[in-house]
């Protein structure tokens, strides 16, 4: 459904251009980018700020104009058109923002019906458009009122109603719930699963929050200095994220992390009197087997655990631990062999210097 190959983006000082020379001098955004959405799957794109973000969703629908590469879009090639075909090509990718964009001076009714006015659409074809959408959003005793009497919540539902009065295939949303406080998102996250489900609608979104690719994501990109760096499964990425950002993000948003004094004492090799510490991930029936109480008993090992939670990913359980493994080379050696066998994630943090 979206598509992109090997997507550039670079910012010149005097404009922009497509095919421009490398050697002019620029802010390259975008690098080489390449990816694919399938139909109705909703597709997260996470990074810290400046990382291409915005960049890269607004390329999809052409608002920034790759530099290199192509954009493709319900199998249409959007970086091959201009003019009036663009236009036509645009009303099938719907976008939502940030700060939603609604015009004050123009009704609930009246900010929805704007792009079916612009489409020229007669007035009783826009009413029987936009009434149901209002509907759909959990709007429709807002008709008459004006951004101004709205809350965070139902200014975005106005923009989510405005998005769709197109009817695209495609919805855009560039940190849609970032101006949102955390019940509001939830509700706002919940709307976009409905839509999804019942519309069959493809869904981009860019966000820095992690709570919203784990709430409502099938897979999520991770963006980093213009390049896409990772991409997996959500719950895959929430039990083995790949890359050292990756894992960054992870920690920060699991609050999961070694205790100060215990990080400070970290080394990366082993020495000749030292333990490993380490991060755990369990998934599926591991969740629930009692695999440290066995491990103490089958290894010899002692295990200081110093934290560990259990998170709801979607449709499944994910349990995360961070533990001293105390013994000898050898027989922390051999656990943690036993816990890789039993399909844990082992992450080996350092070691620390054992009391001798």
């Amino acid at each position: 459904m979206i598509r992109l190959h090997n997507v550039s983006k670079t910012y010149y000082p005097h404009g922009r251009s497509r095919g421009r020379p490398a050697s002019d001098a620029g802010v390259t955004a975008l690098k080489s980018v390449d990816l694919h959405v399938p139909k109705g799957q909703i597709h997260g794109v996470i990074g810290l700020s400046g990382a291409g973000k915005s960049t890269l969703i607004r390329c999809v629908n052409l608002l920034e104009r790759p530099t290199t590469g192509s954009v493709f879009v319900d199998d249409q090639e959007l970086t091959s058109l201009s003019g009036q075909a663009l236009n036509q090509a645009r009303h099938r990718i719907g976008m939502i923002f940030q700060h939603f964009n609604l015009l004050t001076s123009r009704t609930v009714f009246a900010n929805v019906a704007l792009p079916l006015e612009l489409m020229g659409m007669k007035r009783g074809e826009i009413r029987e458009r936009v009434l149901p959408l209002l509907d759909l959003v959990g709007l429709a005793d807002k008709v008459s009122q004006y951004p101004a009497q709205l809350s965070g919540g139902q200014k975005q539902r106005v923009a989510i109603a405005r998005a769709l009065a197109s009817r695209p295939r495609v919805l855009l949303c560039d940190e849609a719930t970032s101006a949102l406080d955390p019940h509001t998102t939830g509700a706002i996250l919940e709307l976009l699963r409905d839509i999804n489900h019942k519309l069959g609608l493809t869904i981009l979104l860019i966000t820095h929050e992690m709570e919203v690719v784990k709430s409502i994501c099938h897979r999520v990109s991770l963006i980093s200095e213009g390049k896409l760096v990772e991409e997996a499964e959500v719950g895959d990425f929430f039990t083995a994220p790949r890359t050292h950002l990756g894992r960054s993000f992870l920690n920060d948003f699991l609050e999961l992390e070694p205790p100060r004094a215990l990080i400070e004492r970290l080394e990366e090799a082993p020495g000749e009197h030292s333990h490993p510490v380490v991060r755990l991930a369990f998934s599926g029936d591991a969740v629930s087997t009692p695999l440290i109480s066995r491990l103490a008993r089958e290894c010899g090992v002692d295990v200081s655990i110093l934290q560990a939670k259990v998170e709801s990913i979607q449709d499944r359980t994910l349990g995360l631990m961070i533990a001293e493994l105390m013994g000898t080379a050898d027989e922390t050696r051999e656990a943690i062999d036993y816990l890789e066998s039993h399909d844990l994630k082992v992450e080996v943090l350092g070691h620390v210097q054992r009391d001798v």
